[in-house]
């Protein structure tokens, strides 16, 4: 199953490369889109879940364990980011060379 990484440029500026374990997550966020952090995390749960739930369907077992910790730390992070400013601007500046797109 090829992995895909994806760079998230944070209304703090920092910048962050996150790790899909499928494609399908490019089904879910648009290079050079920003999003609120609560779309930003929404797009994320869902695209996470859906690579999660790929995974469970050709390897059986449960889902994928690094999609589910991504997805926290993500989550984690928007929390954060909330907590000190409210809401804010998630920059998605796309998926990497060599990954999916």
């Amino acid at each position: 199953m090829p992995e895909t990484l994806f760079r998230v440029r944070w209304p703090d500026g920092q910048v962050e490369t996150c790790w899909s374990p499928s494609t399908i997550i490019t089904e879910f966020l648009v290079p050079g889109h920003s999003y609120t952090l609560h779309d930003f995390v929404a797009a994320c749960r869902a695209g996470l879940r859906a690579a999660s739930d790929r995974v469970a369907a050709r390897y059986g077992g449960t889902g994928c364990s690094h999609a589910m910790a991504q997805l926290d730390a993500i989550e984690r992070k928007v929390a954060a980011l909330t907590a000190a400013q409210g809401d804010g601007t998630v920059r998605f500046e796309g998926f990497l060379t060599g990954s999916a797109r």
